[in-house]
């Protein structure tokens, strides 16, 4: 729809100053719109996770429906991933301040009945094999796993995407495109081959079976596949015995006994040890 006329500032970064912009009928796009007796709720969706966004996609349907009704009109970022539905309300301080934005609130819901208890962690850690680690993928540098799920659930809607076009609609840089599908790839939901030049990534038959199940199913499966590998599974034992993630320094130690492929450099070691605190603490948060 259109936007119809509106005016606001937004501020020039490098020089700190307000500047006046004027909007007529630009298009816009809104996810959805929900009307109650007090409000008009807008909402953006999205299905990937991502740092950040443009205030543009909340503002611009704002000021469009400010302008329509009298009831206060509240704009609303959504994030859906791995069954968890991330809400986050947003308002405007100053109508016609475009870098007024602030948080209300947020909240999490899941549509899941059932929760995960710390029980069914330490069964899998209790059962699980170690297998052996890859000798030709490069061990992970990836510190958030819900973007490990995250990039697997894109790749289950698309089928398969090219390297430009996981970094363009994951609102990565090539770099961490690369982080993330080796990631992917080193825990096997993952592969990759070259199609008229271009390197396409796309799910393995394990990548797949994850989304024939539940979402308690799917991250238990998930717990299974982080701990069999030994620096997991290590750091995990670490923590069950001493009631809090190892440090850095710890982690480095038990990296070194792991026999992970590419990783030589203290300073590699240092990095990729950030990714087990960051993979197992998400185990941790399963049952919070």
């Amino acid at each position: 729809m259109s936007s119809n006329e509106f005016n606001f500032n937004i501020n020039n970064i490098i020089s700190e100053q307000n500047i006046p912009l004027k909007v007529i009928n630009s298009q816009i796009e809104i996810d959805g719109g929900y009307e109650g007796i007090n409000s008009l709720t807008l909402i953006e969706a999205k299905n990937a996770i991502s740092d950040d966004f443009l205030i543009r996609q909340l503002y611009y349907p704002f000021r469009l429906w400010k302008n329509k009704i009298n009831k206060p009109v509240k704009p609303v970022f959504l994030i859906y991933s791995n069954g968890i539905f991330s809400l986050y309300e947003y308002s405007f301080k100053f109508l016609n301040d475009y870098n007024s934005l602030s948080l209300i609130r947020q909240k999490n819901y899941s549509i899941e009945p059932e929760e995960i208890v710390f029980d069914d962690i330490h069964n899998i850690f209790k059962r699980v094999g170690i297998v052996q680690e890859p000798s030709d993928i490069p061990f992970a540098q990836a510190d958030s796993f819900k973007r490990v799920i995250n990039l697997c659930e894109l790749l289950y809607e698309f089928d398969t995407l090219t390297r430009d076009e996981i970094t363009a609609n994951y609102d990565f840089n090539a770099r961490q495109t690369n982080y993330y599908t080796d990631a992917c790839r080193y825990l096997g939901l993952v592969n990759k081959d070259r199609h008229n030049g271009d390197v396409r990534y796309f799910l393995t038959e394990k990548g797949k079976s994850i989304f024939s199940i539940n979402i308690k199913s799917r991250n238990l499966k998930f717990v299974e596949w982080i701990l069999e590998h030994k620096p997991f599974y290590l750091t995990f034992k670490h923590y069950l015995e001493f009631l809090e993630i190892p440090s850095k320094v710890q982690i480095v130690e038990i990296m070194k006994v792991s026999n992970l492929y590419k990783v030589d450099a203290d300073s590699t070691f240092t990095r990729r040890a950030s990714t087990i605190s960051g993979w197992i603490n998400w185990i941790m948060d399963l049952t919070r």
